[in-house]
């Protein structure tokens, strides 16, 4: 693999760049929305409607009783000018449950995104150009590129193992297998992006990058659900 900027730029036309484009972040009115589906809250707030209802309404008869028992009534009157506190309350518990749930959801998908693009932006991927290992930010990946894999790494392509030392890998991201899976060059030699480098060493030639790739390709299926369960919202 050389380190041609034309060739370079050919083969990311071709194949595509390693950058996933990252779904447009919710607003906080969305989250807010989206807290207020708690079937909990809900209960709540169909008892605090109730409960300021009845608060609020006196049946036609009570209020001739009213003025027969004003005497006695006194302190009746007083719990029934106090009813709708009850009722208020429980609105009041509600609105402060929704505002922080959304706000804690916003706080973590915002430094979600941040902690996403810094490691698109800092992370690097040892790579061999022109007989040469170099260290490459993983955005600046191609396909043909050889990478370099070591224990710790998180794979940020696809590729085929060309050269492995009791190579493990974690698929469980991908798979929910906890299990570790062996690799070498002549069983299962097929690595995808997104999994975890559990143990050994080894080499890979890069076959697919951003959303060709399996990340990229799952990142995208449910970019897709996720539109189509909105749509279906909103009709």
């Amino acid at each position: 693999m050389s380190d041609n900027v034309a060739d370079l730029e050919k083969r990311r036309q071709i194949y595509g760049q390693n950058f996933i484009p990252p779904k447009e972040p919710k607003t906080f009115l969305q989250l807010v929305w989206e807290a207020l589906q708690d079937v909990t809250l809900i209960i709540l707030e169909i008892a605090a409607i109730i409960s300021l209802g009845l608060s609020f309404y006196a049946p036609p008869g009570e209020e001739s009783e009213a003025c027969g028992n004003l005497a006695a009534g006194g302190e009746d009157e007083g719990e029934s000018e106090a009813g709708w506190i009850e009722g208020a309350a429980i609105l009041l518990s509600v609105i402060c449950v929704v505002l922080v749930t959304a706000f804690n959801d916003w706080s973590k998908e915002k430094q979600f995104r941040g902690l996403q693009s810094r490691i698109e932006q800092e992370q690097k991927f040892a790579v061999v150009r022109n007989g040469q290992q170099i260290q490459i930010p993983v955005a600046e990946l191609v396909v043909g590129d050889i990478a370099q894999i070591k224990y710790g790494d998180l794979l940020p392509a696809d590729g085929v193992l060309i050269q492995g030392n009791d190579l493990k890998i974690d698929e469980s991201s991908l798979t929910g297998e906890s299990d570790h899976v062996r690799k070498s060059v002549e069983k299962d030699p097929m690595l995808l992006s997104g999994t975890h480098v559990m143990e050994g060493s080894g080499r890979m030639v890069v076959t697919a990058v951003g959303v060709n790739s399996q990340t990229g390709i799952i990142f995208t299926l449910l970019g897709a659900s996720g539109e189509e369960e909105e749509k279906k919202e909103k009709k």
